[in-house]
């Protein structure tokens, strides 16, 4: 699997809008890869993109993924009500 490889950083983003995996996961409603991602030690679960400053959390709940939310909702390291930058909403709002 490329996640075993030394040379595969899974908390890349990518060089446009600094999306990463995990993001993409939890906006696409991938519950397999975000529990994947979300337990490695490497992987940032509130690391927001440049383009409006949105965390995971956030992609999943603006795009109805429930399941996926709650995934976040359960860890102490993901703030809720972290406000993105571009309107100052918080994932649950």
């Amino acid at each position: 699997m490329l996640l075993e490889r030394e040379d595969v950083n899974p908390d890349r983003s990518d060089d446009k809008y600094d999306w990463t995996p995990l993001l993409l996961a939890a906006w696409g409603g991938h519950k397999g890869v975000v529990k994947m991602l979300s337990q490695r030690k490497d992987v940032n679960p509130g690391h927001p993109d440049t383009e409006y400053g949105r965390i995971p959390l956030l992609r999943a709940a603006g795009s109805g993924h429930e399941e996926v939310v709650n995934m976040f909702l359960e860890r102490k390291d993901v703030n809720p009500d972290q406000p993105y930058t571009k309107y100052g909403r918080t994932p649950l709002s």
